[in-house]
């Protein structure tokens, strides 16, 4: 592989592992502050998921990277420009709808990238995306079955879930929208064709958001940047608590 070629695929890879980390650490943060005991647990278990794929990407593009490096140091040591996540998974926990919302748009992404992911051309990619999805599997599972509860349970709660919906739904035309990259990763077959991936996405909201008795906004102009660094104001508190320990204690070890 030509160091150009090896430079664009870690910069994808990063983008993969992003996406988890800082989803992780958003999810992470209802450890012991849920609404529920089962909830506690349950999301407490998808932070850990999400890091430990997130740990998976980050040691690969670890082992791309013309410097030497480790997964936690590009977890904790990189400023925020230098992340390449979604918009959409550094929302703030404003309160328990937004954090379902949100982690229900990303697992009806989540699911088919990492499907199409499982029969890339890069070995890696292809095991870290199949030992994945299994653990993906279940968190779509699990924020659909909520979602339409929810969707479909009290007044209060459908109306959460509605403006919820209607907050974020503007942060996932990024999900799918190609940029140069991902067009480089597709024509290697290294990465999948986003319009395929949209489509499944897209067939999976159609089909639960009837049952939750949520719809679309019929108007929401889509944010886009975090792929290409450019991030929400939120970034930067997420990133200064995430990375304290690191920055005021640099090597500490256990």
């Amino acid at each position: 592989m030509k160091h150009t070629d090896q430079s664009r695929l870690q910069k994808y890879v990063l983008r993969l592992g992003d996406n988890g980390l800082i989803l992780g650490q958003q999810v992470s943060a209802w450890c012991g502050h849920a609404p529920a005991l089962e909830e506690d647990i349950a999301f407490a278990n998808v932070a850990l998921d999400l890091i430990g794929q997130a740990t998976n990407w980050l040691n690969y593009a670890a082992q791309l990277s013309t410097e030497k490096t480790t997964a936690d140091k590009l977890a904790f040591l990189r400023d925020e420009r230098e992340f390449s996540n979604v918009l959409l998974v550094e929302y703030p926990n404003t309160d328990f709808a937004h954090s379902l919302m949100r982690q229900f748009l990303f697992d009806c992404w989540h699911y088919p990238m990492l499907q199409a992911l499982s029969v890339s051309q890069d070995k890696t990619i292809a095991d870290i995306a199949q030992k994945s999805i299994k653990e993906v599997a279940y968190h779509l599972e699990r924020s659909t079955d909520l979602v339409i509860r929810l969707g479909g349970g009290t007044e209060e709660s459908h109306k959460r879930m509605q403006d919820t919906l209607n907050v974020l739904w503007r942060f996932t035309g990024e999900l799918c929208t190609a940029d140069e990259l991902d067009t480089h990763m597709m024509e290697g077959g290294i990465g999948p064709d986003l319009t395929a991936v949209d489509e499944v996405f897209q067939n999976h909201i159609q089909k639960v958001l009837p049952l939750a008795m949520l719809v679309l906004p019929e108007t929401a102009l889509m944010r886009s940047g975090g792929k290409a660094g450019i991030h929400s104001e939120a970034m930067g508190p997420l990133l200064a608590e995430m990375q304290y320990l690191q920055r005021a204690h640099p090597e500490a070890s256990w």
